[in-house]
């Protein structure tokens, strides 16, 4: 009975999309020509960092979200989106219903976020193909991608403008962070440790994704290793943290925070005896890593200016209060912004 109801809604949402749209021909990031409509009324991402791109770019024109937005975080967030159904993925548990929200959202477009080197995907092309709406790639794999990946939304999305502005921005934060590292000799960068969880035990190895702002902040990461798995979370224990002695931790949990400074056993780590553990500001995204989305630009802005505060003036308050107006769609009171930098 739910598969029929599920066929039901295709089919109604086919005869719609026939019915008199004029389309146009766009070449997505990995190659493909896409017949899509001319004017994108809805789309859908049905992961993170795509859901997040296009939030950044078109808020208004989402169908749906991926999670559940919290209460204390719509205020950070564009009132389009507050209300707006969770869809989720396509894929996994739960993959049936999720679909069948999805067709009564109907989105014009479907947009899948994938690395350059393999971007296909067999299964989800197979259930991409049954729902009968046009789907492209965005193919990103690093920070460094992103302003292309800004002027292909603009592009689909018919937010041209807004677009060029963001990708401006990113690019133009990678080359002064950049210009910046190169003027600042190995000897002069701090060595950080990635504090996760609770009890800061767990954290990444160098190469892994989920710190790539440490990368492009100096190659700062102290734990030099090869990541086990794409999910990371390496455990690690007090002890070899010692050895480490990093100059800075960043801290992705409040919890361990709060606590740290107060802890005896981790008094015996530079960063915490000279109060240099900083926490990644959260709200609504995460500034640093899962998912690892565009608020990284931002994210990396912080990084530098935490590490480098001489080599890299900035006003975080003004520069975050920029940010979410033009990424986020809000403009932040200073109070506002100073509570998302966990200054108050």
């Amino acid at each position: 009975m739910k598969l029929l109801k599920v066929l039901v809604l295709w089919l109604l949402f086919s005869w719609g999309m026939a019915d008199g749209a004029h389309a146009r021909e766009i070449i997505d990031m990995a190659g493909r020509t896409v017949t899509v409509p001319d004017v994108i009324r809805k789309a859908y991402a049905p992961s993170p960092y795509g859901a997040y791109m296009m939030y950044s770019v078109a808020p208004e024109k989402l169908a749906g979200l991926m999670f559940p937005l919290k209460d204390e975080d719509k205020k950070y967030l564009h009132p389009s989106i507050h209300n707006l159904p969770l869809i989720g993925g396509l894929s996994g548990e739960g993959m049936r219903s999720n679909i069948e929200v999805l067709i009564k959202m109907k989105p014009d477009v479907i947009v899948i976020w994938a690395g350059k080197k393999n971007p296909f995907n067999q299964k989800s092309e197979e259930i991409l193909n049954k729902l009968n709406i046009p789907y492209v790639y965005a193919t990103v794999d690093t920070l460094d991608d992103y302003p292309a990946a800004y002027t292909f939304f603009g592009k689909l999305m018919g937010k041209e403008e807004q677009a060029a502005k963001q990708g401006a921005y990113t690019r133009k934060t990678l080359h002064d962070v950049e210009a910046t590292i190169q003027k600042i000799p190995n000897s002069r960068r701090p060595r950080v440790y990635y504090a996760e969880g609770v009890d800061g035990l767990s954290t990444e190895c160098d190469d892994s994704i989920h710190v790539q702002l440490l990368k492009l902040a100096g190659d700062v990461d102290v734990h030099r290793c090869h990541t086990s798995n794409h999910k990371g979370f390496e455990k690690i224990s007090l002890e070899q943290i010692i050895m480490y002695n990093p100059d800075v931790i960043v801290a992705q949990e409040k919890v361990f925070f709060d606590k740290v400074r107060a802890e005896p056993a981790w008094r015996n780590v530079k960063a915490v005896r000279d109060g240099r553990v900083y926490l990644v500001p959260h709200a609504p995204f995460n500034w640093f890593d899962r998912p690892p989305s565009f608020m990284r630009i931002l994210g990396l802005r912080w990084l530098m200016n935490s590490l480098y505060p001489k080599e890299y003036p900035l006003d975080m308050v003004k520069e975050t209060r920029d940010f979410y107006h033009l990424f986020l769609g809000v403009t932040l009171s200073t109070d506002d912004a100073k509570q998302v930098l966990n200054l108050k």
